[in-house]
């Protein structure tokens, strides 16, 4: 799974245990209608930590609990990625 995918995978999973709607999510959060979904379809690939912050608060969380996840917390980067 790439990277980008694991973000997409935890706002989906946290709108689904909550009932939440993506558009639902962007009011919730004050983050542009757009601006998740181009998150959720993988078109903005590094979204920026201040858009994360406000998507952790919506879910009443701290970016820190918002990136604690098994998935994300097990990745492993290739040694070749120059990002």
């Amino acid at each position: 799974m790439d990277y980008s995918e694991l973000y997409v995978q935890r706002i989906r999973s946290l709108c689904q245990k909550r009932g939440i709607a993506i558009n639902k999510l962007a009011t919730m959060s004050n983050v542009k209608q757009s601006t998740l979904d181009n998150i959720v379809r993988g078109i903005t690939k590094n979204p920026r930590i201040k858009t994360l912050h406000k998507v952790a608060l919506a879910f009443n969380m701290t970016v820190a609990e918002f990136l604690d996840f098994d998935e994300l917390n097990q990745y492993s980067f290739d040694e070749d990625d120059e990002d």
